[in-house]
């Protein structure tokens, strides 16, 4: 039979948010914890030295474990209930289990935090687990800011894929991963077929809604290992791990056949569109600037050939 132990909320007045550990001296001078105040201030100043929610978690748990023995730790950016899947985990997880909701302010939820092992916990142990979780709160709050700005700065703001940034960023690792591993990698560039006619004839708003409409199809057509990204304007590009020229050429084939047949209602118009394509497989020693170059080149054949069709790189 499983042991668990679940530990009081350790809530945190908005007065704290300035970053000020003497308010957490306070709460441990108030409370039956055996932790001293040297001892949160040591753990505060640990954590306040990275931006990476994975290296406070972490250091986190190597700190306490002198306190608190465990054997595996766990985060959720839910409640404490949540323990089947974690957005964080540490170790293997055990019979004996303390956990400990952090809350900022009184109705900010940031997550829950879970430690295990196979012997129970005490009582002793509980209250020292939620003492010592309040010198996490401010840290993993602002690793997560951090990371969701990351987040949003790779975000395409229209369409919710990749942006420009983000593609720089994975293109370079792909290719550095493809040359290092001898594998192949794929690229198909889209371009939208007359698409300043269309912002002609119905608008930027009517345009708008085409580019989100051609996204989510190229998206539902494209393998979990792919990604997209929208590289400007009326532009986006696919790229395919470990896929050889026909296997690109397929999918390329797919997504031009899927948006042709598709047909968008925008600002009260019914819309269809086509699009030309341009596709290429990295080649031994290319960098990612010539291997985007090919594509491109091919991308541009396909618009010389009449557009609504795709092109193979040289």
């Amino acid at each position: 039979m499983d042991t668990t132990i679940s530990t009081r909320s350790h809530s945190l007045s908005p007065a704290t948010v300035s970053g000020n550990v003497l308010p957490l001296f306070r709460a441990v001078q108030e409370s039956e914890a055996s932790s001293d105040a040297s001892r949160l201030l040591h753990l505060s100043n640990s954590l306040q030295t990275s931006l990476a929610t994975e290296d406070i978690l972490s250091r986190f748990s190597d700190e306490i474990k002198e306190y608190i023995p465990h054997e595996f730790l766990g985060f959720n950016m839910g409640d404490v209930t949540q323990q089947k899947n974690f957005d964080f985990c540490l170790g293997k997880k055990a019979r004996s289990k303390l956990n400990q909701q952090l809350t900022l302010g009184a109705n900010k939820i940031l997550g829950s935090l879970i430690i295990s092992r196979k012997q129970k916990f005490t009582d002793v142990e509980a209250r020292e687990f939620e003492h010592l979780t309040s010198t996490l709160i401010y840290p993993l709050r602002n690793a997560l800011l951090y990371r969701d700005a990351l987040h949003a700065a790779h975000k395409d703001a229209l369409t919710g894929i990749g942006n420009r940034a983000a593609l720089d960023e994975t293109l370079s690792r792909e290719v550095d991963i493809a040359h290092r591993h001898g594998r192949s990698l794929g690229m198909i560039i889209i371009d939208i077929d007359h698409f300043k006619l269309i912002n002609d004839n119905y608008g930027h708003a009517a345009g708008d809604c085409l580019l989100q409409a051609l996204s989510l199809t190229a998206e539902e057509t494209i393998r979990l290992s792919d990604q997209i990204f929208r590289y400007g304007g009326e532009e986006f590009v696919v790229l395919l791990p470990e896929t050889a020229i026909g296997g690109v050429k397929r999918l390329a084939e797919r997504i031009r056949r899927n948006i042709e047949e598709s047909e968008t209602s925008c600002e009260g118009s019914s819309i269809k569109l086509t699009v030309s394509l341009g596709i290429a497989t990295l080649k031994n020693g290319e960098d990612e600037v010539l291997f985007f170059n090919r594509a491109d080149k091919a991308l541009y054949q396909a618009k010389n050939d009449g557009r609504n069709c795709t092109r193979i790189a040289d």
